[in-house]
């Protein structure tokens, strides 16, 4: 069963190529963090702070595409780690279909964060045991 998570802190540095965010256990006390570049932290700390673009960005684009084509965003569900490498699911509701898009968990938080609300993240509990040695 995935476990319920939310976005607790991004740590963006200016010296380093890897940026970490961190995600919480939701009504409990594991975190797990994640590397990530410079422009999926910088995205997703944009919008975490409510910072306007002057044009939509890419994260704007891919949530604009899918509310046209009759799509709704569902959830971002964090399900592998192979040789140091998350994998994740953006799910997508199409009228009674769920469509399961392959994608970087940074790019699937930044669209979460994106959404209005922004859509629940969770990760499988393998993945949280595996990373936390649990």
């Amino acid at each position: 069963m995935p476990v319920h998570m939310e976005l607790s802190r991004i740590i963006i540095s200016e010296i380093n190529d890897q940026q970490i965010i961190y995600l919480k256990e939701v009504g409990g006390e594991r975190t797990f963090p994640i590397l990530i570049g410079i422009f999926e932290a910088t995205s997703i700390d944009r919008r975490v702070k409510h910072f306007d673009t002057p044009r939509p960005l890419t994260h704007d684009l891919i949530v604009s595409i899918v509310d046209h084509l009759g799509g709704r965003f569902e959830d971002v569900v964090i399900n592998e780690l192979h040789d140091h490498t998350y994998f994740a699911k953006l799910r997508v509701r199409r009228g009674k279909e769920l469509v399961e898009i392959d994608a970087r968990p940074s790019d699937a938080i930044a669209i979460s964060v994106t959404c209005d609300p922004a859509l629940p993240i969770y990760v499988s509990e393998k993945v949280l045991n595996d990373v936390l040695g649990e």
